[in-house]
């Protein structure tokens, strides 16, 4: 119990969890009803708290209140686990992703593994039998049918996602996200390595199989969390709500934070691979104008700022990701599902592949 590394580590557990993943996902789906509203030309949440801002913790107090309701014909024990294992892995996930530089000295990241994206496939993939044990336990045609679906278009679109990621490691070396995060303050951000070093033609090469990766990685990351335009499990239009049609109260809620803590983690990875992670230059004109870098790393108050300020710009490059999410999901008609797969396999799947030639031709070359 003295050992200092278990309390820091689980310090930083109960700190990502409930000080900032529990509260993005009320406030996301807040923001996504303003959104939405401000789309539609409606007004959207406002009489609970100054501009609708408490309206989050009321819909918490009222899905607690509500009846927990099992329908008779269920199998009761897999439809009681099948919420945990759709939640979990997501938030599991946020283990290695490093949110921040240091602070007091101690890293920014609950696991710093070396095989760090390896690890977010392998547990971010177990989200889909929470879906299929909630589509088969309900014992209902419309719950069976999107969980059906969730399986077949997750298993599809994670080859994209895997496939999507190997030219940056290609690139960097590592499959350490700290490591991908460290090549970025050194080289660049991915999403475009070009600035900075404007005369490099290799980056300028480079910028393009990296905005390829970008665009295959989000948009499986959107066919991964079941968002429009690929929400095929849930389509309300033809099943009813999919595979959390038969449940209520908090089990369904239970879904619901799962499909918000994944777009998080999602919008977490895509700003740890492509856009710097907590990096974010600040211009400083001490001998000279040039990008200071600022971190924890600093003595005293300054290493306390950097390192807050680091944290801050990681979680406002998520945040600003998550608005895209919203942004699309209220813009863009749904796909049929015959689109949705014949977009998977035939156009994502060989983009993703030619991307990796791609890659070590131009690697190759510069060298």
């Amino acid at each position: 119990m003295n050992n200092p590394f278990l309390w820091i580590s689980l310090l930083k557990i109960v700190g990502i969890l409930f000080v900032v993943i529990l509260p993005m996902v009320s406030y996301t789906v807040y923001a996504e009803r303003r959104v939405s509203a401000f789309i539609q030309d409606r007004v959207g949440p406002n009489r609970v708290g100054p501009e609708g801002l408490l309206q989050p913790i009321a819909d918490v107090v009222k899905l607690l209140m509500k009846e927990d309701f099992s329908p008779s014909h269920v199998n009761p024990f897999y439809y009681w686990l099948a919420p945990t294992l759709a939640v979990m892995p997501a938030i599991i996930t946020m283990a290695v992703v490093p949110f921040g530089s240091s602070l007091f000295g101690v890293p920014m990241v609950i696991a710093d593994v070396n095989i760090g994206i390896l690890f977010v496939f392998a547990i971010s993939s177990l989200g889909v039998y929470g879906i299929v044990l909630a589509g088969w336990a309900s014992n209902s045609k419309y719950s069976f049918l999107g969980g059906v679906r969730s399986s077949s278009q997750m298993i599809s679109y994670e080859l994209c996602l895997g496939l999507a990621v190997i030219p940056i490691f290609l690139l960097v070396g590592h499959l350490r996200l700290t490591d991908v995060v460290r090549y970025q303050i050194e080289n660049g951000w991915l999403i475009a390595p070009f600035i900075g070093d404007w005369l490099n033609p290799t980056k300028w090469l480079l910028a393009i199989p990296m905005l390829i990766s970008f665009g295959v990685f989000t948009i499986a990351i959107f066919a991964e969390t079941n968002r429009l335009p690929f929400d095929l499990p849930e389509a309300e239009q033809e099943l009813a709500g999919g595979y959390h049609t038969e449940y209520s109260s908090m089990k369904f809620a239970l879904f619901f934070l799962g499909e918000y803590a994944a777009m998080i983690t999602g919008s977490a990875v895509i700003v740890t691979l492509f856009f710097g992670g907590w990096h974010f230059p600040l211009p400083s004109w001490s001998g000279g104008f040039h990008w200071a870098l600022v971190d924890g790393s600093a003595p005293g108050w300054k290493g306390v700022a950097g390192g807050l300020f680091n944290i801050v710009i990681f979680f406002a490059k998520v945040a600003a990701l998550l608005f895209f999410f919203i942004w699309v999901r209220w813009t863009l008609p749904r796909f049929r599902y015959d689109q949705l797969m014949r977009l998977g396999w035939i156009f994502f799947f060989e983009i993703a592949l030619a991307n990796i030639f791609l890659v070590a031709g131009i690697l190759t070359f510069a060298r």
